[in-house]
């Protein structure tokens, strides 16, 4: 168990080290080659999908609660947006067409790493509080996955909404900038709640845009939850690849 942890640590800091040097590559193109010298604000790199690429590298540094939670946003409110962009492509779509196959490559990384990051999180909350070297299968009589794991990830995806928005209102004197698609002075553009924007005001779809990202990833967190409760009653499943 403990070298597969070392194998996944090691896959996450690689993905998140080549997320960040992909993501310079990309923010230089922008700058020099479609902005012609001038820094473009609407791809400052602080959208929900682009927090993987600092989170992934510190995963391996992380421990206990603090690990756990990343791991839950990375397979919630990650997978979840990773997901929902291919529902709408218009925004992966760029002047170079190496910058558009970079946003698809992206998002796929984006959802191979939730789900990495979600069966970590299973089988890593299975150990309980007993020691690595003390118990026989993957998971521990006491062990379970929490939806305080949860909260800690709802939390952090709040906090980053809140400097989302900070950024969006002190940034926008230099250019259009949008973070997290929240952004008060910018119509909501998002599908089905650019529609609510569209009746009930800006501010209620952006609020019914955060809802649903919280909704969906606890979704997402429930299924985990399912398989967490499915292996730890049946943990011969998986006892053969531990």
């Amino acid at each position: 168990m403990e070298r597969s942890v070392r194998l996944w640590n090691r896959f996450f800091f690689v993905t998140g080290m080549i997320l960040l040097g992909s993501e310079a590559g990309k923010q230089l193109l922008l700058t020099f080659s479609v902005g012609k010298g001038h820094y473009l604000w609407w791809y400052f790199p602080f959208q929900l999908c682009s927090i993987p690429m600092y989170l992934l590298p510190l995963l391996p540094f992380l421990k206990g609660e603090k690990r756990r939670c990343v791991l839950a946003f990375l397979s919630t409110f990650t997978l979840l947006g990773a997901m929902a962009v291919f529902l709408d492509t218009s925004g992966m779509h760029y002047a170079l067409s190496i910058l558009t196959v970079h946003s698809y490559l992206w998002h796929v990384v984006l959802i191979l790493s939730g789900l990495a990051a979600g069966f970590c999180l299973v089988r890593e909350s299975g150990r309980g509080r007993v020691p690595a070297s003390r118990y026989p299968s993957p998971f521990t009589q006491n062990a379970r996955l929490s939806w305080r794991t949860f909260l800690h990830a709802a939390l952090l995806y709040g906090l980053l909404c809140l400097a989302a928005t900070v950024l969006n209102l002190t940034l926008s004197r230099f250019g259009i900038i949008n973070m997290f698609y929240i952004s008060p002075r910018l119509p909501m553009e998002q599908i089905v709640f650019r529609h609510i924007a569209r009746i009930w005001g800006n501010g209620a779809g952006i609020l019914s845009y955060v809802a649903s990202t919280f909704l969906g990833s606890a979704i997402l967190y429930a299924l985990w939850r399912l398989l967490f409760r499915h292996l730890a009653e049946h943990p011969q499943d998986i006892r053969s690849r531990s």
